[in-house]
């Protein structure tokens, strides 16, 4: 009698492979759709750089904040977009410090942040001559702010 060798998986064996993979799947998809997001609003945050030097150039010559954009010597909120972002504003905000508003994309960035904002509020600690941005959710989830931000 001839031994008939094994050739090829079982059932059963594919069906285990199949359920740990669509396991895995199920924890990573949202997990990646969060670093999606994240990683868009981190380019909101890199466009508004532009705009906090020259706020803080403006502060540290004219011993306050500008009042908008035009003021700080910077393009116009409309013109300072991104994949992701709309626009980046900048307004006086409160009598201590500038405040820059990044509004996301409604089209390209993800549903999760379309027509939210991001705010950068700048804060000059009393006798430091510094000024710190201080990164706040406006009206965007705070599960997606970087890490950086409060």
């Amino acid at each position: 009698m001839k031994k008939q060798l094994q050739q090829g998986f079982t059932l059963i064996e594919l069906m285990i492979v199949v359920a740990i993979i669509g396991i895995l799947a199920a924890i990573a998809i949202p997990a990646y759709q969060n670093y999606v997001i994240r990683a868009q609003v981190t380019e909101g945050m890199s466009l508004a750089d532009g705009v906090q030097t020259a706020a803080a150039e403006y502060y540290t010559n004219r011993g306050v904040f500008p009042s908008s954009n035009t003021s700080a010597g910077v393009a116009s909120a409309g013109s300072i977009t991104g994949n992701y972002v709309l626009s980046v504003g900048l307004s006086a905000g409160s009598a201590t410090g500038g405040l820059i508003t990044v509004t996301f994309n409604s089209t390209k960035a993800n549903k999760a942040i379309q027509g939210q904002t991001l705010l950068l509020s700048a804060v000059v600690p009393t006798g430091s001559g510094s000024i710190q941005w201080i990164c706040k959710a406006g009206t965007i989830s705070k599960n997606y702010l970087p890490s950086s931000c409060t």
